[in-house]
């Protein structure tokens, strides 16, 4: 499902606007730097789903771009059917951020979906708009002429937010193979979440309007459909699930603006604890996101929490470092179609089936920062709310004095860059980034060793028929 969070740049204590939100998918979530690509003329890439899909579908191709951007991303390895790898968005070279977060349409909308539909997924959409785009507004462009192109394959509903410097644009697709789809704009003044995305009212009677933007056929099909006549038009009751903003939403929406209105405003801090809070973040939370969206020169950079962040903390990575580090790379654990797979070259191929795996063994034997933050989450949630605070009190601690090391570190990377060695500067924050993603991973694996040797001490692990978690909204 996702979730996501803009704050617009007049709420921020550093005068720049944010983006955050997390992943919200069962399999292995790791982290990627895609580097800038030229593609030979004449080059395509698959979209869409195929006939596993929940909504099934065909699976087509568009063309590709001469030159494709740098960004960071996170991928994963399933949902709904959607053929891996997939990914709900990141950071371009661009400045630009993407967030992508479930939308429900109404179920007439899903029914007709065509069982033979083509086009991009949600996933193709996240990753052609960090590929190509330049601005928020470009994304939004982008993504509108693709669908009107090719299509669009939906899983029953979705939507993107496409941030920059200056704005951020919400876009819901809908289901029904309509190529429907709204956008509206958000700027300085703007606290958006989205978990499902949502807009409302849409001023379709003058035609156009600068913060909104629409499919050509949005108006026309909800009048033939019998949904909309005149009058206000409201996209979500019209086409969405008639709910308006769920209650989570308006709660993390109304926490923001209360924070917004101290002299202090928002800080990273801050948009730590919205991503964080355990009222929001449990286990479906596949990883954590913020990106400090800023106009200024110099590196650009998102901070990054391998699961959900209520369970690991948070650490830097920038758009210019040469690596990640193995244990936050694809591993085995999680990842769809590993678990009939060896690392044996004698079973390459058994049966006419791949039955090698996909993961570098040298990333395998690697710890996996996956894997030992769940381990750190279920230890929690076994041990109950006293131990919650605690973690979040040792996570806050760890990321306020990362904070004013990382802006160190970000000045001399731009002192380096400015006298002309950039190379110097990219192994520069490689190592920073490098460095405290272990170190905030050796935070993990020693709080969970603590933890289970505090409730062992017990006489054992307590056992539950049912699985623990903390109090959520959603």
């Amino acid at each position: 499902m996702s979730y996501g969070i803009y704050i617009g740049k007049n709420h921020s204590a550093t005068g720049h606007a944010w983006l955050g939100g997390y992943g919200d998918e069962p399999s292995s979530h790791w982290l990627e730097i895609v580097p800038e690509t030229a593609h030979r003329a004449g080059a395509m890439i698959e979209v869409g789903v195929g006939a596993q899909a929940d909504l099934p579908g065909v699976r087509s191709e568009v063309p590709q771009v001469a030159r494709t951007l740098r960004h960071i991303r996170v991928s994963y390895s399933y949902y709904m059917g959607v053929p891996a790898p997939i990914t709900n968005g990141g950071l371009n070279a661009r400045g630009v951020a993407v967030r992508d977060i479930w939308s429900t349409s109404r179920r007439e909308l899903v029914e007709m979906t065509p069982k033979d539909q083509r086009g991009l997924n949600y996933s193709d959409l996240a990753r052609v708009a960090m590929e190509r785009a330049s601005s928020a507004r470009q994304a939004v462009e982008i993504c509108a002429d693709l669908i009107a192109r090719y299509g669009e394959a939906s899983y029953g509903g979705n939507s993107h937010i496409f941030a920059d410097a200056d704005e951020a644009w919400v876009v819901i697709q809908f289901a029904g193979g309509q190529g429907l789809w709204v956008a509206e704009r958000l700027g300085a003044d703007s606290i958006r979440a989205s978990r499902p995305g949502y807009v409302l009212e849409v001023p379709v009677a003058a035609g156009s309007h600068p913060d909104f933007m629409w499919s050509p056929n949005f108006v026309s099909f909800a009048r033939d459909m019998g949904w909309y006549q005149d009058g206000v038009f409201d996209a979500n009751q019209v086409y969405g699930d008639g709910k308006g903003r769920w209650a989570g939403v308006g709660w993390i929406e109304t926490q923001m603006v209360e924070r917004a209105a101290r002299p202090e405003k928002i800080g990273l801090a801050d948009m730590f604890w919205a991503v964080r809070c355990s009222q929001l973040t449990g286990d479906t939370a596949g990883y954590g996101q913020v990106v400090p969206l800023s106009a200024e020169a110099g590196p650009l950079m998102l901070w990054h929490a391998p699961v959900g962040a209520v369970a690991s903390p948070f650490a830097p990575v920038f758009l210019d470092q040469t690596d990640v580090p193995p244990e936050f790379a694809q591993h085995r654990y999680l990842t769809v179609g590993e678990s009939h797979r060896f690392m044996d070259m004698r079973k390459a191929v058994t049966g006419g089936i791949e039955t090698v795996s996909g993961v570098p063994q040298s990333v395998e034997a690697s710890r996996s920062a996956v894997y030992e933050c769940k381990r750190l989450m279920y230890l929690m949630q076994l041990s109950g709310e006293a131990t919650l605070a605690r973690v979040t009190a040792s996570f806050v601690a760890r990321e306020g004095l990362l904070a004013g090391r990382v802006a160190t570190m970000v000045k001399a990377a731009k002192m380096l860059i400015t006298a002309g060695d950039a190379g110097a500067a990219a192994t520069l924050l490689t190592y920073v980034s490098t460095t405290e993603l272990c170190a905030g991973l050796d935070l993990v694996i020693g709080l969970a060793t603590g933890l289970e040797a505090e409730l062992r001490a017990g006489g054992s692990l307590p056992y539950h028929k049912t699985p623990q978690g903390f109090t959520q909204i959603w």
